[in-house]
C-alpha cells in the first residue's frame, strides 16, 4: 500500500477530524433541508397561492366585491345564493353595508320555539366529537346550535378570507371547513348560531393596546381575576371590527350571531381601572313601594346626592281619609339621560349602531341575539356592569339572560341557596322579565333565557335541568338555550329523547 492511500477507518477519521468537521455539518444540514424542510415549504406556499387565486380568481370582477348577490327563497324558508356549491371564499368586503353572501351558502328562518345547545370551537373541528352533539340534535327536538366563532379569548376559529381581519392575528384553524361544518347542519334543517365575543379580548388588546382599557396606576392593559384583557365598549373601532366580523358570519352561512361578553368589565382591581372618558353612573330615584294604600296621595320631593350622582325620593303622605298605606320596601329607578357617559348609555349606543349597520342590508342580514348577565332580567341599575334591559332589548332581535340559578348569591330573593332551586330562579327571572318587555312595548318572545346543564353550586341532574325547561315555558316563554362548557350534556340528552 502507498503512503498516499487510506483505510477506510483511517479516511473515516480524516474526515471528521480538524477542519473538516465544519463542512461535514453544513452538508447534513443542507441534506437536511433539501428532504425535509423544502418539500413542506413549497406544499405550504402552493396552498396559500391556491388560496389567494380563489379569492382573488379572474372569473370575479373587483366591480363585484361587497355587491348583493341575486338571492331566493325555498318553501322551507331558506335563502338560497345563485352560485353553485364551492368550498372557496368570495372575494368580500366587510366594510360594504351590502353583505355579500358565500357561493351555496342558505340561511333558515329562526325556529318560532327555538331550542340550542352550545358546541366550542374545539368540539366543531373534532369529527368524534362533533358528531355525538349532531346525533343528539338529530335525534332530538333541538332545531338550533349556537358555535364559537369568536370565543372568549378573541380567537376566531377559522380564517375569514378578509385580510383586514385575518391579518390581525387573531384566527385559529380550529374548524377546517366552516362552511361544510353550517352545512352540515343546515342539512338537518338545525339553525345555526355564532358565538361571538366582543369586548373580552386578549388577542386584539395586544395588537390594538390603544382601544383597550388600561391600568390607572401605568396606562398598561388592564387585566380581570382571569388575566384576561378588555377592549373600551365605548370605541367605535372595536365597534367596527365586530361589525365585520358578523357581516362575515352570515356571508359564510351563519343565520344569527349570539353576542358575548358584552359588557363592561366587572372582576379584577376595578380601583385601577381606567377609560378614554370620565365614566358616571346611571342617575337612580329609589322609591318608596307601597303595599297598601286607601285614599292616600303621596307627594314625592326628590333631592340631588351629588356624592353618589343619584337621586334619592323622599315620600310625603297626605291623608284624604282613612288610610293604612305602608312602604314596606324601595324600588331603584333609572333617570333617563342619553348624553351622560354612563355605562349602560355607552352599550345603548354601541347596540343601537350595530343594529343600523347590519339593517342597511336589508333582510339580508344575521339576526342579532345578546347574552346578559341573568340578574339583568330583575335589576333596574346596569350592575356595574352597563347592562340594562330597557336599553338594549329594542335594538336586537333576541336577548338571552344567563339565568344560570348557580350564578345568583346564596340569598337571593330570600333563597338560602338558589343552585339548588332551578326552577324558582329561573319563572321568577323571567317572569320578571316577560313584565318589563311588554312595560316598553317590546315582544316578550324576543327573551330566551340560557340554562344550565353543569355542576356548579348543585349537582345538575336531570330533573333539575327539566324543572329550568318547565319554569321557561311557565314564564310565558317557549325558547331557550341550554350551556355545558363541557359539551357532553348529561342531564339534557335523557330528557330530550324521551320526549
Amino acid at each position: 500500500m502507498s503512503s498516499n492511500q487510506k483505510t477506510k477507518s483511517e479516511y473515516v477519521r480524516y474526515l471528521l477530524g480538524g477542519k473538516n468537521v465544519p463542512y461535514l455539518l453544513g452538508g447534513i444540514f443542507l441534506l437536511i433541508v433539501v428532504l425535509f424542510i423544502l418539500p413542506n415549504f413549497f406544499s405550504v406556499t402552493f396552498d396559500a397561492s391556491h388560496m389567494k387565486a380563489d379569492v382573488l380568481g379572474t372569473s370575479i370582477s373587483s366591480s363585484t366585491i361587497g355587491s348583493s348577490m341575486t338571492t331566493s327563497s325555498d318553501k322551507s324558508g331558506r335563502v338560497l345564493s345563485d352560485s353553485t356549491s364551492s368550498s372557496a371564499l368570495l372575494p368580500f368586503d366587510p366594510n360594504n353595508s351590502i353583505i355579500q353572501t358565500q357561493p351555496g351558502v342558505i340561511h333558515l328562518d329562526t325556529p318560532t320555539s327555538l331550542k340550542a345547545v352550545y358546541m366550542s370551537s374545539w368540539v366543531a373541528g373534532s369529527n368524534d366529537f362533533k358528531n355525538k352533539i349532531k346525533k343528539m340534535v338529530a335525534d332530538t327536538e333541538l332545531n338550533a346550535i349556537v358555535i364559537d366563532f369568536k370565543d372568549s379569548t378573541g380567537m376566531l376559529s377559522a380564517k375569514t378570507g378578509v385580510p383586514e381581519i385575518d391579518n390581525e392575528g387573531c384566527t385559529e384553524n380550529r374548524i377546517s371547513d366552516i362552511k361544510g361544518l353550517i352545512k352540515e347542519f343546515h342539512d338537518l334543517n338545525i339553525y345555526v348560531i355564532a358565538r361571538v365575543a366582543v369586548f373580552q379580548d386578549s388577542c386584539l388588546s395586544k395588537k390594538h393596546p390603544e382601544y383597550a382599557v388600561k391600568r390607572k396606576s401605568d396606562g398598561l392593559i388592564w387585566k380581570d381575576r382571569k388575566g384576561m384583557s378588555w377592549m373600551y365598549a365605548g370605541s367605535k373601532e372595536v365597534w367596527d371590527y365586530n361589525v365585520k366580523i358578523a357581516r362575515v358570519a352570515y356571508s359564510i352561512g351563519f343565520d344569527e350571531v349570539n353576542m358575548d361578553y358584552i359588557r363592561f368589565p366587572s372582576d379584577g382591581n376595578m380601583k385601577d381601572i381606567s377609560y378614554p372618558v370620565v365614566i358616571v353612573n346611571d342617575p337612580i330615584i329609589v322609591k318608596p313601594v307601597v303595599a297598601k294604600k286607601k285614599a292616600t296621595s303621596t307627594v314625592s320631593i326628590a333631592k340631588q346626592d351629588v356624592t353618589k350622582n343619584s337621586i334619592v325620593a323622599s315620600a310625603t303622605e297626605v291623608s284624604t281619609g282613612n288610610s293604612d298605606s305602608i312602604a314596606t320596601s324601595t324600588e331603584k329607578v333609572l333617570i333617563t339621560d342619553t348624553t351622560l357617559n354612563t355605562r349602560s348609555n355607552i352599550l345603548s349606543r354601541f347596540f343601537t349602531y350595530v343594529d343600523n349597520e347590519l339593517r342597511k342590508s336589508g333582510n339580508n342580514r344575521p339576526k342579532i341575539s345578546a347574552d346578559v348577565f341573568g340578574m339583568v332580567a330583575t335589576n333596574t341599575d346596569d350592575l356595574g356592569i352597563g347592562q340594562v334591559l330597557e336599553k338594549i332589548l329594542p335594538h336586537v332581535d333576541y336577548m338571552a339572560p344567563m339565568v344560570y340559578p348557580s350564578h345568583f348569591a346564596n340569598g337571593w330573593n330570600g333563597y338560602t341557596k338558589p343552585a339548588t332551586r332551578p326552577y324558582d330562579v329561573i319563572n321568577v327571572s323571567m317572569s320578571k322579565a316577560v313584565a318589563r318587555a311588554k312595560a316598553i312595548g317590546q315582544d316578550p318572545k324576543k327573551l330566551r333565557p340560557w340554562l344550565q346543564d353543569f355542576n356548579l353550586g348543585a349537582t345538575y341532574t336531570p330533573s333539575m335541568v327539566q324543572a329550568q325547561i318547565k319554569a321557561t315555558y311557565d314564564s310565558g316563554l317557549d325558547s331557550w338555550m341550554m350551556w355545558d362548557p363541557a359539551n357532553k350534556y348529561s342531564s339534557t340528552k335523557p330528557i330530550l329523547l324521551n320526549n
